[in-house]
């Protein structure tokens, strides 16, 4: 997929971001955390038996409450933080809401349609115009992001505001269980001690916005969404195709839509749930892109934010943006020891590590074989 702009310019402008995480929702405020190795992770009884009760939720948000309201509080705070970074108003009617989840609230309640989730926030946040909703597993927020941009890339769409919302329920946490995906002990991303992952709530979204109408109305710019890729290797429901090949596909897509090479990346967030089969075939992708002496730093969020499913594309599309201002990326929470064979940089030991570039790269790797890449600048 390609995405670039009539008159030169490549991709769209980020001129607003929000996110709101079990660290917090300030950007800098948890962006700091993050750097100084801190973990959102805490005990959450369940009342049902789960194979961890260890989980990152939301503060303000009780777990009481009912799923799709919870859902609703946690993206209209976010969307409105995002909106307003940008120095908008939720009521401009140029804005285009896009939103992704995996299940949201829907494994737990019957809902009146998967997409009613976004109708409903659109309209209680005073959006003049009806959204569009993706449900793409855990890809889901990076779609979001995808779709924006190339709305805009299209003319279709001036502003944007794209991102993931996703609400940590007692039926995933069965479900992960039952499925063994879930950590018995804790998540270890890249570790070689690694054996699952531990959930985790949250939302982001991020304002894309054309050049010409970010320039005009003299926007702050955060940095550039310049190419985004995906590709699906349908290999199962739950388990991807163990070679790799999907996530090179889907990097390289990105990269060529953003006319940069391999070479050029100084940082990639990974996907990095903590499970032995994900962290494998990202290891393996990362071998076959960017193995060398100059490979790119590699970072993850999931050991503080928990695994906050469709929410975790734009999360950590946010991530990649702060890095890129500050060339620094956090430690890697709980990883100690690296897995063998892993190719590239990765910081442990509780210490942010820093880096020289001005392109970064997110990898999010779904269920059902949905694999996306998107590839974040910092804006000259």
């Amino acid at each position: 997929m390609v995405v670039s702009e009539p008159g030169g310019h490549r991709g769209a402008l980020v001129t607003g971001m929000g996110w709101d995480t079990a660290l917090g929702s300030d950007l800098d405020e948890v962006w700091l955390a993050l750097l100084s190795g801190t973990s959102g992770v805490v005990t959450v009884p369940s009342p049902h038996p789960v194979r961890n009760e260890r989980a990152a939720v939301v503060a303000g948000l009780p777990m009481d409450l009912d799923p799709g309201r919870r859902q609703y509080e946690l993206g209209a705070r976010t969307l409105r933080a995002a909106v307003t970074d940008a120095g908008l108003e939720v009521t401009d009617p140029r804005l285009r809401l896009i939103a992704g989840t995996s299940y949201g609230p829907h494994l737990d309640v019957v809902p009146e349609g998967l997409d009613r989730w976004g109708d409903a926030l659109a309209e209680g946040v005073g959006l003049a115009r009806r959204p569009i909703t993706v449900s793409t597993a855990c890809s889901a927020g990076s779609d979001a992001i995808l779709l924006g941009a190339a709305l805009i890339a299209e003319g279709a769409e001036e502003i944007c505001v794209v991102g993931g919302v996703d609400v940590l329920t007692q039926a995933k946490r069965l479900g992960h269980s039952a499925l063994g995906t879930m950590s018995p002990t804790a998540l270890r991303a890249f570790d070689e001690s690694h054996d699952g992952t531990v959930l985790g709530e949250g939302a982001g979204f991020l304002v894309l916005e054309r050049d010409s109408s970010a320039r005009a109305r003299g926007a702050r710019v955060r940095g550039r969404l310049s190419g985004a890729g995906s590709a699906n290797d349908a290999a199962g429901p739950t388990a991807p195709d163990l070679s790799g090949d999907t996530v090179v596909q889907a990097v390289r897509a990105a990269l060529t839509a953003a006319g940069r090479g391999a070479g050029e990346v100084g940082v990639v967030n990974a996907h990095a749930t903590g499970t032995p089969v994900n962290d494998a075939v990202e290891c393996r992708a990362f071998t076959s892109l960017f193995a060398g002496p100059s490979g790119p730093v590699v970072f993850a969020t999931k050991g503080a934010f928990g695994h906050t499913l469709g929410a975790t594309g734009a999360l950590e599309a946010v991530a990649v943006l702060l890095a890129l201002r500050d060339q620094q990326v956090p430690p890697v929470c709980g990883l100690k020891n690296v897995m063998p064979g892993f190719p590239l940089p990765l910081p442990g030991g509780g210490l942010a590590l820093p880096f020289t570039g001005e392109v970064g790269v997110s990898v999010t790797l779904g269920f059902g074989g949905f694999t996306t890449c998107l590839v974040l600048e910092t804006a000259a």
